[in-house]
Parts: structure tokens; C-alpha cells; sequence
């Protein structure tokens, strides 16, 4: 096993093969606030990529309700399980060592590589789920949890921010095109890789035996495999896209088919700069301001240990402990941020699904003071600002403002049956 370190975790932590990073890293923030579950992100991934025999059950975007529902179903609670069966009460997270390379401090706990390496494994504990668990993605949906975890039970005394008696919540997901992808450690026939230029993670299906080593190792089962031949298959991110090479892109980056059909208008994809193993400080580049600077977005179950690169806003209304193990310890400090947003960040928020080429890098034009409200015993002031977002070739592709406005439509348009 070798050393490298994982800045989620604030630490270094045992993997299987040596620590490399490509120039650009493949990342997106996703506003679980927003989401309404429409599932249009899911059809168009769909129709693109996996709607050929054999690829029935593959979901390579799914959306799913949250507590209960999964694709495969349980996908996470399984594993966590296992986390704790390695390592009784030993997942914990020392927030006090917070900087600025580990900003949510350091985590204690075994990783996914790390418990199969206290049994002399030199990949990563997982399982492979059955053939009845890829049945059914959106499993559970919209349904609560109400008093004693029962489904379906409602409490009668009501329910109000910031947390609800009865709650659920919708999870977006695709492959996160992890730093340390649990997939690319297990395959015996190295048919996994990273690409260079922008960390996208592909399967070579010429290599590729259908063993399912990643189906099993991947923690976030986002590896699927295909009967009809015989080798596992990926979110490919859609790469076409992202390198500019497709047709609809002019030749710059364009986001992906999912985060572009997006209505809710919870997606934000783009690249972030990498140097010397971490990201480069990119102050402009909306990614790197909601994540690192601000600190309003977070990843995806952390302690696993793979450095997922999609990040998720997380809901206002959940109960924090549920929020603290599915996101980490920066779970309270995101949500007053993200509540009680900062002129900069209110801006930054509305740049996403304003046009689908990639945004690298924004500009904020100071508007009039248009609002003035009070939250949580705090005054806060909102202004109209403009923010501008400009493509890989510094070219202005969008420009919004905070503030709307109100269109009434004329008498002329009345709605008819």
C-alpha cells in the first residue's frame, strides 16, 4: 500500500497504487435545496448513454429520496456498516485541526482501503449487491421519516425550519470521479484510469474482463456491469462535452448532458486547477470559491476515502447528526452559510444553469441595495449585483443579476382550457 493524502480527510491514508493527479480535476456542486426531484437529469443521462440492450438497469444519473431509498438499494448503509464492523465506534473526525489544506479537520476513522488493509488486502472492503437490489431506482421515493423512524407516520404538532419532524430529502448522484477512485484500485487488469487532462475516470472496455472487482470496491456502486458483454460500464462524465470535442460545444468546455437539463437549477460542473496534489488556488473560479473558500458544499461521504469530486449543498431542513455522517463534520457551518448567504455567495448562486458551457472563472458588478430582512436575530442585506461568468478562453458567456424582477403577463395571454 502506498501513502498519499486526502485533503477531505486532513491526512495522509493507505491506497493501493501511488498518489498522481491530472492538470484539471472534473468536479461539480450540487444544491440538494433546489432539487425537485423531476428526474430530467436522469432521462437525459439515460438517453444518451445507457438505453441499449443490456443496459436496462443502469442508471448512471439517478436521483434518490433520502433516508430510505438507494440505487442499488441500501448502497451506503451496507457500507457503512462494514466501516463500523472493521472499526467498532472508531469513525470519528477531529474538527479542532481545521486549516486550510484539511478544512474539515482531521477524520480518525478507517477508510474503505484502510479496513481492508488491517486484514491484509491491498484494495478496498465492499460487496457486490444482488440481482433484486438494482431492481427499482427510485425505491422509497418521496417517502418521509416520521415519529420513531416509521415511514409514512406523520407527526400531528406540525414542522419548521431549520429541521422537520417528518422529513425526507432527494440525493443527486452520478459517478464522482473520485481522487483515489476505489474502482481503479481493485481491477486485477488495470482497465480503470484517470484521464490526465481532466480526471475524468473511464473504463477501457477492450482491457476490461467483466471480473466486477470495481462493481465491488466502488463505494458509491456507480460501476455497473453489462451481460450482454460481459464488461462493467461508467459514467464516462460525459467527456465529449468537457474536452470541447463535441459538435454543440464550438470547441470549449461544455458542462454535461445531466447538469445542463437540469430545471431545478441545482447543478453547477466545471474543472478545477491542480498543483502539487491539491487544488491551485483559483479564487474566480465559482468551484473552487463554493467549495474551498466558502465552504458551502461538501462531499459525498468523505470517509470513505476516495476524495469524491461532486459536492452537494446540504438541505436546511434534515436532522444534522443524519447530515454530520453523509457529508462530515462541515455540515453546520455550510447550512448558516448557505442560510444566511454572504453578498458574494448569493451572487456566485446564481450563476448555476445560466448556459451550459463551463464557467471558469466570474466577475461581481456591485448593484443597489434592493432588500433588507433579518435571519436568524441577524440583519442581512441583499443587493442586485450582476456576476458575469467567462469561458476556458476568458470569453463572456453569461451575464445575471440577483434580483429578477417581476413579469406580469398581459391580459392578451390568459390561460384557456
Amino acid at each position: 500500500m502506498a501513502k498519499v493524502y486526502n485533503w477531505q480527510l486532513g491526512r495522509e491514508m493507505d491506497y493501493r497504487l501511488e498518489e498522481a493527479h491530472p492538470d484539471r480535476q472534473f468536479a461539480a456542486v450540487f444544491n440538494i435545496n433546489r432539487c425537485i426531484a423531476c428526474q430530467t437529469c436522469t432521462m437525459a443521462c439515460k438517453s444518451t448513454w445507457t438505453f441499449s440492450r443490456g443496459q436496462e438497469y443502469m442508471w448512471w444519473n439517478n436521483v434518490e429520496s433520502k433516508p430510505y431509498g438507494g440505487y442499488p438499494h441500501h448502497w451506503d448503509v451496507k457500507l457503512l456498516e462494514m466501516l463500523e464492523k472493521a472499526n467498532p465506534g472508531g469513525q470519528k473526525w477531529d474538527s479542532s485541526q481545521r486549516g486550510d489544506r484539511s478544512p474539515y479537520g482531521t477524520y480518525n476513522g478507517q477508510t474503505i482501503f484502510e479496513a481492508a488493509a488491517a486484514t491484509g488486502d491491498e484494495n478496498a472492503i465492499g460487496y457486490l449487491p444482488t440481482e433484486e437490489e438494482w431492481t427499482g431506482p427510485n425505491l422509497y421515493e418521496d417517502t418521509p421519516k416520521g415519529p420513531a423512524g416509521v415511514p409514512g407516520v406523520y407527526h400531528t404538532d406540525g414542522a419548521q425550519l431549520p429541521e422537520h419532524n417528518t422529513w425526507f430529502f432527494y440525493l443527486q448522484r452520478i459517478c464522482n470521479h473520485c481522487t483515489y477512485p476505489g474502482c481503479v484500485s481493485a481491477c486485477p487488469r488495470n482497465a480503470i484510469y484517470k484521464r490526465p487532462e481532466d480526471g475524468i475516470v473511464l473504463i477501457d472496455q477492450e482491457r476490461c474482463r467483466g471480473y466486477r472487482k470495481c462493481v465491488e470496491q466502488c463505494p458509491y456502486k456507480k460501476a455497473m456491469y453489462r451481460p450482454t458483454t460481459r464488461v462493467s460500464e461508467k459514467c464516462v462524465g460525459c467527456y465529449p462535452r468537457v474536452e470541447g470535442s463535441d459538435p454543440l460545444t464550438n470547441g470549449v468546455p461544455m458542462e454535461t448532458r445531466c447538469v445542463a437539463t437540469c430545471v431545478g437549477k441545482i447543478r453547477l460542473q466545471g474543472l478545477v486547477k491542480i498543483e502539487n496534489g491539491d487544488w491551485a488556488e483559483d479564487r474566480f473560479n465559482p468551484l473552487y470559491y463554493l467549495i474551498r473558500q466558502e465552504r458551502v458544499a461538501l462531499p459525498l461521504y468523505p470517509q470513505f476515502g476516495t476524495e469524491p469530486n461532486i459536492y452537494y449543498i446540504p438541505p436546511r431542513w434534515v436532522p444534522r447528526p443524519y447530515l454530520r455522517q453523509m457529508f462530515g463534520p462541515g455540515v453546520d457551518d455550510a447550512i448558516e452559510r448557505y442560510t444566511n448567504p454572504s453578498r458574494e455567495l448569493l451572487a456566485v448562486l446564481q450563476l448555476f444553469r445560466t448556459t451550459q458551457t463551463i464557467i471558469f472563472r466570474y466577475e461581481i458588478e456591485d448593484g443597489e441595495l434592493v432588500s433588507e430582512t433579518e435571519i436568524n436575530g441577524r440583519t442581512w442585506q441583499m443587493y442586485n449585483d450582476t456576476i458575469i461568468g467567462f469561458d476556458r478562453d476568458d470569453n463572456e458567456v453569461v451575464r445575471v443579476s440577483v434580483d429578477e424582477g417581476i413579469i406580469e403577463r398581459g391580459q392578451q395571454y390568459q390561460n384557456s382550457i
